[in-house]
């Protein structure tokens, strides 16, 4: 499956509307239908990345919530995603696309960073900002991501100097890139071709984030 079906989009909209088990289970059989659709939509775009990447596998979410700590009670997620994660321990990051009529998007990066994954990260940065700089301001990157997204403390972590000049790089909790699509781009005949190229545009900043993550302050290997 090299698109995305209309189908697809309208059985989710009539899913968002109807939520509940009684109308998701008399409407079982095309939701089957579309499950397959995508799937394959999905395994496709694996094929693609693996072409320029190592992918190691692909998890598709599962379309049941997990409403026991949600104020939001509804059932079922209104929408198809999938995870693409990386191969080996020297490849970090991981691709993420999300099929929602009207909030579709692409994502990839580093959602929640572990405290010593952090640490690293911004002791880079405090060293020397210039080529996470060069990355994430290159015209290309630019066009399909705007910029580098995440959460941020409103002050200096513990132990950096406030005056920093990258304090903005340094301030952040997550590093993360996204790309949003219409509906109408959803369902063009290149929509495979987009996401794969916005995903291949990722790849500088996970080479870079990689290396990092994968090195001490020296440049020296911490993986066996």
């Amino acid at each position: 499956m090299t698109s995305i079906s209309k189908s697809t989009l309208n059985f989710l909209k009539e899913l968002k509307k109807n939520n509940t088990r009684e109308w998701f289970n008399e409407n079982k059989p095309g939701f089957q239908v579309e499950q397959i659709k995508a799937k394959e939509f999905y395994n496709t775009l694996m094929e693609g990345l693996n072409a320029h990447d190592d992918i190691e596998k692909l998890k598709i979410f599962r379309i049941y919530r997990d409403v026991r700590f949600s104020k939001d009670k509804t059932p079922y997620k209104p929408h198809f995603a999938g995870h693409f994660v990386r191969g080996t321990k020297r490849l970090r990051g991981g691709y993420y696309l999300r099929i929602r009529p009207g909030e579709s998007f692409l994502a990839g990066g580093f959602w929640e960073p572990n405290k010593e994954d952090l640490l690293r990260i911004r002791k880079e940065f405090e060293m020397d900002a210039s080529e996470i700089r060069e990355i994430i301001e290159h015209k290309t990157f630019v066009k399909h991501f705007d910029k580098l997204q995440g959460n941020s403390l409103k002050t200096a972590p513990r132990g950096f100097d406030k005056e920093h000049p990258d304090m903005d790089l340094i301030r952040m909790k997550q590093f993360i890139v996204t790309r949003n699509f219409t509906d109408k781009e959803v369902l063009s005949p290149n929509f495979l071709d987009e996401v794969s190229s916005s995903f291949k545009v990722m790849r500088p900043y996970f080479d870079y984030m990689s290396e990092i993550l994968t090195t001490d302050l020296n440049g020296v290997s911490i993986i066996d």
